[in-house]
C-alpha cells in the first residue's frame, strides 16, 4: 500500500486497486443521509474536541490505575480498570487510523500514544486495518489481514490438532481465551520476519514500537512496581480479549460485501469502549465519521443501513455471548476465495 492510498483510506475515500483488487469504502447512501461527503473541502486545520477529551480520560485513568497498583491497591481493583483502558486505547488508535481527531497526521500519531497492550505495533495496526477496509475483499484470508478464516487449500493441509484449534477459535470462549496469545505471537512474528527480510519501513516501525513498549514497561515496573508478567496476564490478556469480543461477530463471509459487516445495537458501556465501532456496518459505509456521530446517524437511518447489511444484527453483546460462548459461530474454512488458493 503506497502513501497516497494510505492517506486516502485514512480519510475515508475510495481507492482504485485495479481489476484484481476492486473495491470502494465509500458507497453512496442516498441524498437523505445526513453527513458531508469526504471529498468536500475541509478546513486547513480542525480539532475534534470530544476525542481529545476522551484521549485525556483514557490516559489519565490508565495512569491512575497503575499508580494505584504501586500504592498497594489489590489486583482485583486496579487490573480491570487498567485492562479496560488499554482496550479503550486501541479504539482511540482506530480513530487516529481514520484521520481523527485533527488534520495533522503528526499530532494524531502523538495522540495515539504508546502501545498500552505492548504487542500491537501501530504501523501494523494502521496498514492492516486500512487493507481490511477494501470491502470487496472483506473476510477473504488472502486479502483481509483481520480475517480469522483460512482458505480451503490451507484447511485441507491442516492436521487434526490445528483444525481443532481453529474450530475452538470460532467459539467466543475459545476466541477470548486462546485468541490473545495467538494473535500477539502471530503479529510480532509477522512484523519481525518482514523487518529482518529487508523491509525497511517495517523495520523502522518495529523499532519504534519496541522503544515505545519499553517506555510502557519502564512505567509499569520502575515507577509502579508492577511485574511485567503480572501486567501481561492481568491487563494485556484481558484487554486483548475485550478487543476480540468486539471483532468476534464483526464480519461474516457472504457474497454481498455490504452484508458482511454487523450491527450490534449496544448502548451501554461496550458502545463507549468500542467508540461506536459496534455499529460496524455504518463504519464501513462511512469510515471517515468520528465516533461520536455514529449512534445518532445510525438510529436516524437504521432501516436503510439494516437493509443494506442484510439485517446482520445483534441486540447487544449479551446476545452474542448467549449464542456463541460455547458454540462455533461458523466454519473456520472460508467458503471461497474467488478461485485463488
Amino acid at each position: 500500500m503506497n502513501r497516497h492510498d494510505r492517506t486516502s483510506l485514512e480519510a475515508g475515500r475510495s481507492v482504485d486497486y485495479g481489476p484484481s483488487r476492486l473495491g470502494t469504502i465509500d458507497p453512496p447512501l442516498g441524498p437523505s443521509f445526513p453527513t458531508a461527503r469526504v471529498d468536500q473541502p475541509r478546513a486547513l486545520f480542525r480539532v475534534e474536541w470530544p476525542t481529545l477529551v476522551l484521549a485525556g480520560g483514557i490516559y489519565g485513568a490508565w495512569i491512575l490505575s497503575t499508580l494505584a497498583a504501586g500504592a498497594g491497591a489489590p489486583l482485583w481493583l486496579w487490573a480491570p480498570l487498567a485492562a479496560w483502558c488499554a482496550a479503550w486505547h486501541t479504539s482511540l488508535q482506530h480513530e487516529v487510523i481514520h484521520g481523527h481527531p485533527t488534520t495533522s497526521r503528526t499530532l494524531n500519531r502523538l495522540i495515539a500514544g504508546p502501545p498500552l497492550t505492548l504487542w500491537l505495533p501501530f504501523t501494523l495496526y494502521r496498514d492492516a486495518h486500512l487493507r481490511h477496509h477494501i470491502d470487496d475483499r472483506l473476510t477473504d484470508p488472502l486479502d483481509d489481514p483481520e480475517s480469522f478464516y483460512v482458505t480451503p487449500v490451507a484447511w485441507t493441509s491442516m492436521g487434526p490438532l490445528e483444525r481443532a484449534f481453529r474450530w475452538a477459535m470460532q467459539s467466543l470462549l475459545g476466541r477470548l481465551v486462546l485468541g490473545p496469545p495467538w494473535l500477539a505471537v502471530r503479529c510480532l512474528w509477522t512484523e519481525s520476519a518482514a523487518a529482518f527480510a529487508g523491509d525497511q519501513e517495517r523495520l523502522l516501525g518495529l523499532l519504534r514500537h519496541l522503544a515505545q513498549a519499553a517506555l510502557v514497561l519502564v512505567w509499569i515496573q520502575a515507577v509502579c512496581g508492577i511485574p511485567a508478567l503480572v501486567y501481561v496476564l492481568a491487563v494485556v490478556w484481558p484487554a486483548t480479549a475485550l478487543i476480540l469480543l468486539r471483532s468476534f461477530a464483526e464480519h461474516r463471509p457472504v457474497a454481498e460485501p455490504a452484508a458482511r459487516s454487523v450491527i450490534v445495537e449496544s448502548r451501554g458501556p461496550f458502545a463507549w469502549l468500542y467508540l461506536g465501532n459496534n455499529l460496524h456496518a455504518l463504519h464501513h459505509e462511512r469510515p471517515g465519521l468520528p465516533w461520536y456521530a455514529l449512534e445518532k446517524i445510525y438510529w436516524s437511518n437504521r432501516a436503510g443501513i439494516l437493509m443494506r447489511n442484510g439485517d446482520y444484527r445483534f441486540t447487544g453483546y449479551a446476545e452474542i455471548v448467549g449464542r456463541f460462548l460455547l458454540r462455533a459461530k461458523d466454519s473456520p474454512r472460508h467458503p471461497g476465495t474467488g478461485g485463488r488458493d
